[in-house]
């Protein structure tokens, strides 16, 4: 995942790294989690594993590296699923991929109450200015977060945006998984 732009700190560059190798992946994918691990750590820690991410021949770097999980069940609402993970301490943070469908703010007002959740989803799916978006969310153990948005309709590198804040509740329920 070398083309990922040079980012201002390590968690923002994991992050930006996962927005690339889900774009890789096509839209339409299902949810993937990620155990953020301290590449250095790794590397000393984990050689073989360092060995088969192709860190070994990686400079010395403080950064974070991604790891996989196995897949996220679509059985299961996203936030009763993170409420089942416990993260082993070798574990300095975690992210997550989702893609959604989003209103811009100013169709906000628009939506009709009292919609459970399907009823809800079935009215933006048919909102004319829904956007279809990829979130890739990310939190620390020490609770520092960061986030990338990719509009599908602004399918390139140049367009992602990032910030701390732009998907709080996600932000807030992986930071759950760290909780004891």
């Amino acid at each position: 995942m070398s083309n990922t732009p040079m980012a201002a700190t390590p968690l923002t560059r994991a992050v930006l790294e996962i927005d690339e190798y889900a774009s890789g992946l096509g839209w339409d994918q299902p949810a993937r989690l990620f155990a953020l691990v301290d590449t250095a750590h790794l590397r000393s820690q984990e050689p073989a594993l360092a060995a088969q991410l192709g860190l070994e021949d990686e400079p010395v770097v403080t950064g974070l590296t991604p790891i996989e999980q196995d897949e996220v069940p679509t059985d299961k609402p996203l936030d009763e699923f993170l409420g089942t993970i416990a993260w082993p301490e070798a574990v300095a943070g975690c992210a997550l991929t989702v893609e959604r469908l989003m209103l811009p703010p100013s169709a906000e007002a628009s939506v009709p109450q009292g919609l459970d959740g399907a009823r809800l989803a079935s009215w933006v799916a048919g909102h004319p200015e829904r956007q279809e978006v990829r979130m890739t969310v990310a939190v620390l153990r020490d609770g520092t977060r960061e986030a990338a948005l990719r509009l599908r309709d602004k399918d390139a590198a140049t367009d992602v945006l990032t910030g701390p804040d732009l998907v709080p509740g996600l932000a807030d329920a992986l930071s759950t998984t760290f909780e004891d």
